[in-house]
C-alpha cells in the first residue's frame, strides 16, 4: 500500500505583505509547491479544513476575488467576504483599522486584504496574530507577481537568466516584479517615463538581492531599448485605481510606451506578452497583441489561483 505525501510547507514569515519577506530559496520552493497543487489538487483538498478566511476588499475585483474564494473553498476552507468598496464603508472610517484587525483575530484564521494603502496592511499585521496576505495595495501586488513568474517557469522552464521587460508605470505590479525577479535570478528591464520610475527604496532593495542571485535589475526610459531581445514583455494600466484624476495627463505621457506589434517585433521570436488585467485595449496595449497568439494573460489569471493556494497552504 502506498501513501500520498504533500509537498512540505515552507518556513516563511507569517504574513505576505510585499514578497520581500521571503528568501530566494523559499520563493523558488513556493513556485514548486504551486506546480504540485496545480497538478494534484486533491492532495491539498483539506489543507484549510475548519479554517475561516476573511476577504477584505476596498477595491473592485474579478480575478482576485474569484481566485481566492474558489481556492480557499477547494482546500476545505470557508470565506467571509467584507465589502469595503463603498466610500461609506471604507476601512478606518467606522472604527480604527487596529480594532478591525483585533476583532477579526478572535473570529477568523487569516485575512486577505485588497486595499488602497500599504499602510493599512502593515497596521492590520501589527495588530493581528493571524496571517495577513496582501491581495493588492498601492505599493505591492505580490500574489500577481508570483503568479507571473510561475506562468513563465511553466512555459520556459528555469528562470535564472531569463530576460523580462516591463514597460509602463513604475507601480505596485512593477515593484513586486522587481522584488521577485531579484529573488529568482531574472534579468528584468523596466522602461518608464522619467518621472514615473519605481520607488528608489524598492530599486535599491531589489538590486541588493540581485547581487546575491546574479539577477539584473535595469531601469531605462526607452521602451524599444528595453524590449530588445526580451523573452517576455509585460505592461499594466497607465492609470491605477485611485489615480483617475491623472488619466488625461498620463495618457499623453505614456503614449510612446504602448505595447503594439511594432514594439513586440523587437523582442525575441518566441517572446510572450503579459498583463495583469484588466487591460485597456488601444491604450497600454493594442488588441492584436493582447488577444494574439503570443499573449499569456489568461494563463496568468488562471495561475493566480494555484499560487495563492500555495501561499495559503504555506501560511496555514
Amino acid at each position: 500500500m502506498t501513501t500520498t505525501t504533500l509537498v512540505a510547507p515552507i518556513s516563511l514569515s507569517t504574513d505576505l505583505l510585499t514578497g520581500a519577506e521571503w528568501s530566494p530559496a523559499h520563493t523558488r520552493e513556493l513556485l514548486h509547491l504551486a506546480a504540485d497543487i496545480k497538478a494534484r489538487p486533491v492532495r491539498y483538498a483539506s489543507t484549510l479544513h475548519g479554517k475561516f478566511i476573511a476577504l477584505i476588499f476596498e477595491k473592485p475585483s474579478l480575478r482576485t476575488r474569484v481566485t481566492f474564494d474558489v481556492g480557499i473553498q477547494s482546500m476545505g476552507g470557508a470565506v467571509v467576504f467584507l465589502d469595503h468598496t463603498q466610500a461609506s464603508a471604507s476601512l478606518g472610517k467606522r472604527e480604527s483599522i487596529a480594532d478591525v484587525a483585533r476583532n477579526l483575530d478572535r473570529w477568523v484564521h487569516g485575512i486577505v486584504a485588497r486595499v488602497y494603502s500599504q499602510k493599512v496592511l502593515e497596521e492590520m499585521a501589527a495588530n493581528a496574530g493571524i496571517p495577513v496576505i496582501n491581495a493588492l495595495s498601492d505599493k505591492f501586488h505580490p500574489c500577481q507577481a508570483l503568479a507571473d513568474f510561475f506562468t513563465l517557469e511553466e512555459r520556459f522552464g528555469a528562470l535564472r537568466g531569463f530576460k523580462l521587460t516591463y514597460v509602463g508605470d513604475g507601480n505596485n505590479v512593477c515593484h513586486s516584479l522587481m522584488y521577485l525577479a531579484a529573488r529568482l535570478g531574472v534579468h528584468l528591464r523596466v522602461a518608464t517615463p522619467e518621472n514615473y520610475a519605481p520607488q528608489p527604496e524598492v530599486v535599491s532593495d531589489s538590486k541588493r538581492v540581485a547581487r546575491e542571485t546574479k539577477a539584473k535589475i535595469e531601469l531605462v526610459n526607452d521602451p524599444r531599448e528595453a524590449v530588445s531581445g526580451a523573452m517576455a514583455v509585460y505592461t499594466d494600466a497607465w492609470t491605477s485605481m485611485g489615480f483617475e484624476a491623472e488619466e488625461e495627463v498620463r495618457t499623453k505621457i505614456f503614449e510612446p510606451y504602448q505595447v503594439n506589434s511594432e514594439l513586440m517585433s523587437l523582442a525575441a521570436p518566441e517572446a510572450v506578452f503579459m498583463h495583469c488585467l484588466p487591460a485597456h485595449r488601444g491604450l497600454e496595449v493594442t488588441p492584436e497583441v493582447l488577444d494574439g497568439p503570443r499573449s499569456v494573460v489568461l494563463d496568468q489569471s488562471e495561475n493566480r489561483m494555484y499560487v495563492q493556494k500555495a501561499i495559503l497552504h504555506t501560511l496555514f
